[in-house]
């Protein structure tokens, strides 16, 4: 059994990842995003999915990255309404 390097549980199916030349032991996927997800530079929130990067910082969406004054990370808000919107209509 080895030991969770977020949580300290020992765990008989914990696993490791190997970043940078460095080992981590998780237990959990949920102790491994903690550990190793990057934060959004404006909302702070763990990025979990693909996430974008401008002027090397990551962002969670491209309304963060506009909300910092990036204005070149596009999504596909264009297809649906936006949050403003949407609670302009409920």
């Amino acid at each position: 059994m080895a030991k969770c390097d977020v949580c300290g549980n020992e765990y008989h199916r914990s696993f490791e990842v190997h970043k940078d030349g460095r080992t981590f032991t998780f237990d959990s996927f949920e102790c491994a995003i903690h550990r190793l997800a990057p934060l959004c530079a404006h909302c702070g929130c763990r990025i979990v999915g693909h996430g974008s990067e401008s002027e090397s910082r990551m962002y969670c969406c491209a309304n963060c990255a506009r909300l910092s004054g990036i204005d070149t990370i596009v999504d596909n808000t264009a297809t649906r309404p936006t949050y403003e919107a949407q609670r302009r209509l409920s």
